[in-house]
C-alpha cells in the first residue's frame, strides 16, 4: 500500500482509506458486524492506517466498530471522526450564528463522547461534519478546538465540507487554523479541482477525497433496472435527472470512451482521484472484504495514466 502525507500534519496515510459509514449500519442498509468486523481487520491487513468515521453513524455504532479494532491491532492506524451540528442541519446553511452549530461546550461533549465510542484516548483528526465560511473568525468554536488539542483529546482539526460546495471552505483555509478537509470528489464531481484543491497545495492542506465512486454510480453495479432497499439513503441520491437510468447513460459513454469493461470502471474512477497531487488519502465505503481487497489493489501508487486522466474531464457532471 502506497501512503502519502496528510498535509501539514505530517501523517502518513494509505492512499486507501478506510470510509466507515456504511458499517454504521443507519442509511445503508445491509451492514452485518461481524463482516464489517472482518472487512476492517483485512483492509489493515492490507496496509490500511486511516479510517474515517462519525459519531451520527449509526449513533455511535460505526465509531464503536472501528475502536474495536483498533484496540486490537499493533498497527499504528490514523482514526479521524467528527462531531455533528449541534442544530443538526446538514448541510450548513447561510445566516446561521456559529454557536448554533458547534458552540464550543458541544464540541468538547461531541468529542468525549466519540473518545468512549472508540475506547481511545485520543483522536488523530477531528473533523466539523459540515462548515460554513461564514463562521471564520465568529463564535466560541476555535476555543473549543484549541483547548481540546492542548489537553491532547484530538491531534488535528478538520472540516468536512458541505456537499457540492468545494470553495466553501478556502478562507478557513487562509487562515491557516484546519489541518485537513474533507471533500466529495471523484470523476462527475470534479468541482473540487477549480479551486479547493489550490488552496490546500499552498497552504499545506491535507485532502480527504470522500464519495469516490458516486455512491455506487461508478462502480458499474448501478443500471437502468437497479433497486434499492425501503429506507436506504441511495433512493434519495439516485433522483431526479441523477437516477439511475441517467447514471448509467453517463457510465456508458465512459467506458465506450475510454474503451474499458463495466468490471473496470471502479478501478478507472479510484484511480483518477489519486491521480490528483493534492489527494492525500480517498476513502471508499468497505462493507465486506470483497470490497476492501478489490479497492486497496489500487493503492500501489501508480494513479492513472495522464491520457485518461484528460479523458475524464470530459465527463464531468455537476450536480445541480
Amino acid at each position: 500500500m502506497n501512503e502519502r502525507r496528510l498535509g501539514r500534519t505530517g501523517l502518513s496515510v494509505s492512499e486507501i482509506g478506510y470510509g466507515a459509514w456504511g458499517i454504521g449500519g443507519s442509511m445503508w442498509l445491509g451492514a452485518e458486524d461481524q463482516e464489517s468486523l472482518k472487512a476492517l481487520h483485512r483492509a489493515v491487513d492490507l496496509g490500511v492506517n486511516f479510517i474515517d468515521t462519525a459519531i451520527v453513524y449509526g449513533n455511535g455504532h460505526s465509531e464503536r466498530l472501528v475502536g474495536e479494532v483498533v484496540r486490537e491491532r499493533d498497527e499504528r492506524i490514523v482514526v479521524a471522526s467528527k462531531i455533528p451540528p449541534k442544530n443538526l442541519q446538514w448541510p450548513a446553511r447561510g445566516g446561521v450564528d456559529p454557536d448554533e452549530a458547534f458552540p464550543a461546550e458541544h464540541v468538547r461533549k461531541s468529542t468525549e463522547k466519540s473518545l468512549s465510542n472508540l475506547g481511545l484516548d485520543v483522536i488523530d483528526v477531528m473533523q466539523f461534519h459540515v462548515w460554513s465560511d461564514e463562521w471564520v473568525g465568529r463564535g466560541s468554536w476555535l476555543e473549543g478546538i484549541q483547548a481540546l488539542r492542548d489537553e491532547g483529546k484530538i491531534r488535528f482539526f478538520g472540516v468536512s465540507i458541505n456537499d457540492l460546495q468545494p470553495a466553501n471552505a478556502i478562507a478557513l483555509i487562509e487562515t491557516g487554523v484546519v489541518d485537513t478537509v474533507q471533500v466529495i470528489y471523484n470523476a462527475f464531481e470534479q468541482a473540487p479541482e477549480d479551486e479547493l484543491f489550490g488552496a490546500c497545495e499552498r497552504h499545506d492542506v491535507g485532502v480527504i477525497a470522500r464519495v469516490p465512486l458516486d455512491e455506487g454510480g461508478l462502480t458499474g453495479a448501478v443500471t437502468a433496472d437497479t433497486t434499492f432497499p425501503e429506507g436506504d439513503f441511495r433512493n434519495d441520491y439516485f433522483s431526479g435527472d441523477r437516477g439511475v437510468a441517467q447514471t448509467d447513460e453517463h457510465v456508458r459513454a465512459i467506458l465506450e470512451d475510454l474503451g474499458i469493461d463495466r468490471e473496470e470502471i471502479a478501478e478507472v474512477a479510484l484511480r483518477y482521484v489519486l491521480s490528483h497531487p493534492a489527494v492525500s488519502t480517498v476513502i471508499p465505503g468497505m462493507r465486506t472484504v470483497r470490497n476492501v481487497e478489490r479497492n486497496t489493489a489500487i493503492g500501489d501508487g501508480a494513479g492513472l495514466p495522464q491520457e485518461r486522466v484528460q479523458a475524464l474531464k470530459a465527463h464531468r457532471w455537476d450536480r445541480a
